[in-house]
């Protein structure tokens, strides 16, 4: 399919089928035509991210992930994308694999998150252990003039479950346990929420939650995918926080 955006996916299921869904939202189309091509490939059975990096599993996840970006180069792709932002621990080995660009969701949600600050931007990091572990996000926070602060332990677990337990195993996950986590990122000084997992995104549409100072990783790459592609954006798109800035 040439010209497509090609897509890996299924890291997990739910974050690739709701990137979709936000890429639809943000295209101003009139038409089934107008939309834009997607080569999706739903990789559900590439290795745990977050288990390889930690140690957990020996699974590396890595060589499924060259493959995919390779066969989607191949098939006529102009970009790709990955909505998982612990598989960015691999990127840079991701790009170096293809010619063409692989764009990185990280770097583009703290540039979204930076460009509209008002005030020294302190981002709250929700992400899994993985993408923690990895430092991510902090090295694109520092990189983009920001400070950072992350979970204390106990939180960080409640997170980890809210991730695993809840969104990916398919299970309902309670806004008083989302609030106590972002409540005590806000008390740790940070004025900005960045959703670092795309299972968050998920959850953030099931709760319907206030976006103020939450920057949400998914938006961003949705709204990159649409600005890349050279659509124009609807009125939705263009209410996202940063957008206005690229």
């Amino acid at each position: 399919m040439r010209e497509a955006v090609g897509v890996i996916g299924g890291l997990g299921p739910a974050a690739t089928a709701y990137f979709m869904e936000r890429v639809i939202d943000f295209t101003q189309a009139d038409c089934d035509q107008a939309h834009i091509n997607m080569m999706i490939f739903n990789h559900c059975t590439i290795g745990d991210r977050t288990a390889y990096i930690s140690g957990a599993s020996s699974e590396d996840p890595l060589p499924l992930m060259i493959e995919d970006a390779r066969d989607m180069a191949a098939l006529g792709c102009r970009f790709i994308v990955i909505p998982c932002n612990t598989a960015h621990y691999f990127y840079e080995d991701i790009q170096a694999a293809v010619e063409i660009p692989v764009v990185n969701i990280v770097r583009e949600t703290l540039r979204y998150a930076s460009c509209e600050a008002k005030a020294p931007l302190c981002i709250g990091i929700m992400a899994t252990d993985g993408t923690i572990m990895t430092e991510s996000y902090q090295k694109a926070a520092e990189e983009s003039g920001c400070s950072w602060v992350t979970c204390d332990p106990a939180m960080q677990k409640k997170l980890m479950d809210m991730i695993y337990q809840g969104v990916k195993a398919g299970q309902p996950v309670a806004l008083a346990d989302f609030e106590e986590i972002a409540n005590h990122l806000r008390q740790k000084g940070a004025n900005c929420l960045v959703l670092g997992c795309t299972e968050l995104s998920v959850l953030k549409r099931d709760l319907a939650l206030p976006d103020e100072d939450v920057i949400d990783s998914i938006d961003v790459l949705a709204l990159e995918t649409v600005r890349r592609s050279g659509k124009p954006m609807t009125a939705a798109a263009l209410r996202v926080k940063g957008v206005k800035c690229r």
